[in-house]
């Protein structure tokens, strides 16, 4: 069974395409694209089950279309609307030395001079040039290079250098 703390979201599965079971996918982050993968998984009534590509093709930047293994006819793809498409972290961090932001929800933010645990990471707001970690409690913390001093992927957790007051606000 594959476990919540094992997958990222990386995107949403829209409407059926064609009638051989083609299904579009709007995704946030590409690593499967990137990241030799056979699978992708799916929130089938919050269950997460395995999915086999048995291919891809860009629409855009944004949207592909994906033909999965068994998924045959429109009406099995039909099924498949609206589900939820995670990736594996363990082939992503395995894989890919630059981990992308999506990865990184779930991770707990921790100060780097006294090693206080600040919150753990319950989205990423990209709509602005300035990227946010929102936390859990719906604070906001710049995901600025410049404070990140260590991403441990083993521990999931993120030292960072807040500025004095940052947390207060």
């Amino acid at each position: 069974m594959i476990k919540p703390e094992e997958v990222y979201k990386i995107g949403r599965l829209g409407k059926a395409h064609g009638v051989k079971g083609e299904v579009s996918f709007q995704f946030d982050d590409d690593i499967f694209d990137r990241v030799d993968a056979d699978y992708l998984v799916l929130d089938i009534d919050g269950i997460l089950v395995p999915f086999f590509m048995e291919e891809y093709r860009f629409r855009n930047d944004t949207v592909c279309l994906v033909k999965f293994c068994d998924i045959d006819t429109q009406q099995r793809a039909q099924e498949l609307t609206g589900c939820d498409v995670y990736f594996p972290r363990a082939l992503a961090e395995e894989a890919d030395n630059d981990l992308s932001l999506a990865s990184l929800v779930g991770f707990t933010i921790v100060s780097a001079p006294d090693g206080f645990p600040v919150g753990i990471i319950a989205s990423i707001d990209d709509t602005t040039a300035n990227i946010l970690f929102e936390l859990e409690d719906g604070r906001l913390i710049p995901a600025n290079d410049d404070l990140i001093v260590d991403i441990d992927t083993e521990h999931r957790q993120i030292r960072m250098n807040i500025p004095e007051g940052l947390l207060d606000i």
